[in-house]
């Protein structure tokens, strides 16, 4: 069996958890963090066609509990809330290692008689894209968080 070498860009390179040799390999020119990266691997380790809401919404709701869990709204730490859910949801979705690019949104508003009204729109493959919003509140504030995956087309 010959050995292929995969080079990542860093520690925190999705790809460095690939098992990636095989005598035949298929090659791709992946966006990778801040520079391209040639990554090999077979047929068969190439992840899954189809964006898991139902993981991203988990992964998402873990994360805003750890934030926002037993918190009462103060507007001097909504820039701190909303970075922390929204890069804390980014690094766990890059750990599943799918190849995907991630959008990731966050708004926190204090609650109130008006309520609070989002909406999106995309343009894109259906069958391999996605999007996923995860809605949260508690007695002082809504939080919706949206995720929006984007294959990676080797």
């Amino acid at each position: 069996m010959d050995q292929v070498l995969v080079v990542a860009c860093g520690p925190s390179c999705p790809f460095n958890s690939w098992n990636l040799s095989s005598p035949t390999t298929d090659r791709a020119l992946i966006r990778c963090t801040e520079r391209w990266i040639l990554h090999h691997w077979t047929t068969s380790e190439v992840p899954q066609v189809g964006f898991n809401a139902d993981e991203a919404h988990n992964i998402v709701k873990e994360c805003i509990d750890g934030v926002l869990g037993g918190e009462d709204y103060n507007q001097n730490n909504i820039n701190q809330w909303t970075a922390s859910i929204v890069e804390q949801s980014l690094a766990h979705l890059v750990k599943l290692g799918k190849a995907y690019k991630y959008i990731v949104t966050c708004a926190v508003v204090q609650r109130s008689p008006y309520g609070f009204h989002t909406a999106s729109s995309c343009f894109w493959d259906t069958t391999s894209d996605g999007t996923c919003t995860v809605r949260w509140e508690n007695r002082t504030m809504n939080c919706i968080v949206n995720v929006f995956a984007i294959a990676i087309v080797l």
